[in-house]
């Protein structure tokens, strides 16, 4: 589809607009239009929380305000990404139609405030929300600065209302057929959990124990089902009136430990956005990791999020200074904002765009980073420097739209991770299935190699390696999918904690899956789970790693042992292993390692697949290099994400066109500067 927003030849920079906080003082609307050209943004998102502004009562709208803030973005060439105002809907609506409000897992229907706390299966909300958002497209749909839809803000959380109760069980009715094929799938029989009648189902709740592994692991895509069913219902007028509008809603990480977000299943719902975006807020300049390892993280989730359309995404939000939610909201270091906006474009964003523009006057987010502060002023150091963000995106342009081409996959996958967490059993607080991907995944963004993060539906084809590390759930399709790839002359990674239940978390009967066997060449026999202080090590090339927290103990079938434990009583047993099958090879990681492991164990690897394609470049760790391309030219980001200058050698004239210069030879990068570079013609 030829959307309006792929005549936008721009980088998007700007960000979330809430001019309906501040419609008592025009003068401060007056002057954020000056304050815009200014900060060199072209692009506001206006009207994410506005719905009381919008219909102040039932059937009454107002959208003076509104046509005028979108008339004079337009008058200075802004851009307007629209949004749909269902993420926090009215007072008036909670108390005249009180099923609008969400009810928590302990079944208490919670009180108007917040946002977010609607049910998705209230036929009043879905009619509400409808009706809203067709006045706004007949009203908008037709006006030149309208580039996009962003509908509602970042989707979350789950009702257990009668309503949603009832349609739990119509998602399990289409699903199973009989309630005999759930008792199956959830092994009924355990502690008495059979199902005689549908009526007797009810979703997960906090007061009880959780034991039932099958109906947790479907709630959950019940809840990532729903969501996005009622995200097709609010769009559904959109489609109708503005069919050449793309729509895009904003996704986000979970931000304690940076890794994918938990509550839904991003993979399903990014077939329904025409763009994918997403929510970034890393804890620069925190105290308990390098930002060079931060940095590796905030890769994972942009690959992710690029790999599952496998297209350039956007950054809908980011904070060009600090947060107000993190326990300890630290303001980013002198050139860190154009650093980590860079490394946004770096990994396929086409836009950086912030929350917020200004700074709220009161209640939760009145200290959050904006561009504007409390003090108005252009003058600030955050704002200069998101006016030289705006200023490098302009330089940028001829980027939007490339992308980047990798050779190496590593596969996360949402059901997995729902389960796993669930699994009593193992280190309760060492499982870490995130984590550790992001851990194999600092080993190529410390080399400079691409890496798409994919899902087990992906086609694994194009890929010359693929890393699948702690699979517990695999399903039979994917399953036989790694067979085929391996036959068909493709390599690759697994680890402990795979293959070990099916789609339902029910365990594979005979030991390993037969296929599994075949792949690795190996039989997993026990699963050793460590203390937190328990070490055991391996000798691998000659050199002794240490290993913690799992320890496969494994019988050879016929692959090669490339390591063994030193201790315990499986002394002298295969620890990593190497499988040739057909075409292809299959290496088993029995252990949980260190990275220096990792770094040893994939430098063979790279070098047998030739992966590196920054041969130009002699950079130090630290100093990330991320290539996008077009079918024109190769773009070269060259981020330094240390403290302490660094020495960067070009074998090659290359022109950095942040500046224009013309680069060759050696090259001393200061902390946080980043080059963007193309090969001289």
């Amino acid at each position: 589809m030829n959307y309006t927003y792929y005549k936008e030849k721009r980088l998007l920079h700007g960000g979330d607009y809430n001019p309906d906080q501040w419609l008592d003082y025009p003068e401060i609307l007056e002057d954020d239009m000056r304050l815009m050209k200014l900060a060199n943004v072209n692009t506001m998102s206006v009207g994410i929380f506005a719905w009381s502004a919008l219909e102040p009562t039932e059937g009454n709208y107002n959208f003076e305000w509104l046509d005028k803030i979108i008339d004079d973005v337009h008058k200075q060439g802004g851009r307007i990404i629209l949004a749909t105002p269902s993420g926090a809907r009215p007072a008036w609506m909670s108390k005249k139609y009180p099923e609008v409000l969400r009810t928590n897992e302990r079944r208490e229907k919670m009180h108007h405030g917040g946002r977010h706390n609607h049910c998705f299966s209230s036929p009043v909300y879905r009619e509400k929300t409808q009706a809203i958002n067709r006045e706004l497209a007949k009203r908008y749909g037709n006006h030149p600065a309208l580039i996009m839809w962003h509908i509602s803000n970042e989707f979350s959380g789950d009702c257990h209302c009668d309503l949603c109760q009832e349609n739990f069980r119509t998602w399990l009715k289409n699903k199973y057929k009989t309630i005999e094929n759930v008792n199956k799938a959830w092994w009924g029989p355990f502690w008495s959990h059979s199902y005689s009648d549908w009526s007797e189902i009810e979703s997960p709740s906090s007061i009880g124990e959780g034991a039932v592994h099958g109906l947790n692991l479907d709630w959950k895509r019940f809840v990532t089902d729903q969501t996005i069913d009622f995200y097709e219902n609010e769009i559904k007028p959109l489609r109708e009136i503005t069919p050449e509008i793309a729509i895009t809603t904003n996704f986000m990480a979970d931000t304690d430990d940076l890794i994918p977000f938990q509550s839904l299943n991003y993979e399903k719902f990014s077939k329904h956005v025409d763009i994918l975006s997403w929510d970034c807020y890393p804890a620069w300049h925190n105290d308990w990791e390098e930002t060079q390892d931060l940095a590796a993280k905030v890769g994972f989730i942009n690959d992710l999020y690029r790999s599952l359309k496998q297209q350039p995404f956007l950054i809908m939000e980011c904070t060009p200074s600090g947060v107000n939610w993190h326990n300890v909201n630290k303001a980013k270091r002198p050139k860190m904002h154009k650093l980590a906006s860079m490394q946004l474009l770096a990994h396929g964003s086409d836009s950086v765009l912030y929350f917020q523009w200004r700074k709220s006057r009161g209640s939760s987010e009145k200290f959050h980073g904006a561009v504007v502060d409390h003090d108005n002023s252009s003058e600030n150091r955050v704002f200069k420097e998101v006016s030289e963000v705006g200023s490098a995106l302009n330089n940028l342009q001829d980027i939007k739209g490339s992308m980047k081409e990798s050779k190496v996959a590593i596969i996360y996958d949402w059901d997995n991770d729902w389960a796993l967490k669930d699994a009593q059993g193992f280190g309760l607080e060492s499982k870490r299935y995130p984590q550790t991907l992001q851990e194999h995944y600092k080993y190529f963004w410390n080399k400079n190699i691409s890496v798409d993060v994919v899902t087990p539906s992906a086609d694994l084809s194009k890929y010359k390696l693929v890393v699948a590390p702690m699979m517990y759930l695999m399903t039979e399709e994917t399953i036989k999918n790694f067979k085929s790839y391996v036959k068909d002359g493709g390599n690759l990674v697994g680890s402990y904690l795979s293959g070990l239940v099916n789609e339902n978390d029910l365990t594979y009967l005979g030991g390993w899956h037969k296929d599994l066997k075949d792949i690795y060449g190996i039989e997993v026999k026990e699963l050793d789970t460590l203390y937190p202080k328990d070490r055991n090590s391996i000798e691998f090339n000659n050199k002794k790693f240490e290993v913690k927290d799992y320890c496969s103990i494994i019988d050879l079938l016929g692959a090669k042992s490339l390591a063994e434990y030193k201790d315990d009583f499986y002394k002298e047993t295969p620890a990593i292993t190497k499988n040739i099958l057909d075409n292809g090879k299959a290496y088993f990681i029995g252990a949980r390692t260190n990275q220096d492991f990792l770094s040893e164990f994939y430098d063979s690897i790279v070098n047998d697949l030739d992966l590196i394609e920054t041969n130009d470049f002699e950079s130090p760790k630290g100093v990330s290099i991320q290539i996008r391309e077009n079918e024109t030219n190769k773009y070269y980001f060259v981020m330094n994400f240390t403290e302490e200058n660094q020495d960067v050698i070009i074998n090659n004239l290359y022109e950095d066109l942040l500046t224009n210069e013309k680069v060759l030879g050696s090259r001393v990068l200061k902390p946080y500067e980043v080059l963007v570079l193309r090969k001289s013609k």
